[in-house]
């Protein structure tokens, strides 16, 4: 796991009820205190000596996958300690909604959440069972590399079982 660097930053406060999405509207408050957070997550894996272009992508990833995903699309807190989310999005998701999925992406993305749930737990923000389920999820890349196959390879109405196997229905 990533060390940081606490004496360079002030202690992290963070109310997570403040997280929590209850309409359309809240989505777009939400969505800003999650960015905010990811930029504190990028300027403290920059102090632990990660380059500025390393920081980016890593930081790209864990946005894509909060607020376009886990924000926007479920509607739930990124403090909401259900396992699953992160197979949802790489299993489903992102499969579904990318022109042109690659495990290669995936496997960008999957790095950038592991860190930013990292960076999370290191504050004391999420439990030590939920970093550890997020990084279990995010060491699937064989399962996820099938589930591209298997979805390039659905015929008729093939689509209902495809989903179903890891589907974003909770």
């Amino acid at each position: 796991m990533a060390e940081f660097c606490e004496e360079a930053f002030d202690v992290l406060k963070v109310d997570k009820r403040d997280y929590v999405p209850t309409t359309l509207e809240d989505e777009v408050r939400v969505d800003k205190l999650v960015s905010d957070l990811l930029h504190r997550f990028y300027e403290e894996i920059q102090q632990t000596g990660m380059s500025p272009e390393q920081a980016t992508a890593l930081a790209g990833a864990a946005d894509y996958f909060t607020r376009d995903f886990v924000v926007s699309i479920k509607q739930r807190s990124i403090f909401d300690e259900r396992a699953g989310i992160v197979r949802q999005f790489a299993g489903n998701w992102y499969i579904v909604n990318t022109m042109e999925p690659l495990i290669d992406e995936i496997e960008g993305y999957l790095a950038g959440v592991r860190e930013f749930y990292r960076f999370l737990y290191g504050h004391q923000l999420i439990s030590l069972k939920f970093l550890q389920a997020i990084e279990a999820e995010c060491s699937e890349l064989d399962y996820y590399a099938g589930r591209i196959e298997s979805f390039w390879d659905i015929v008729g109405d093939g689509y209902l079982t495809w989903e179903k196997e890891c589907t974003l229905k909770d």
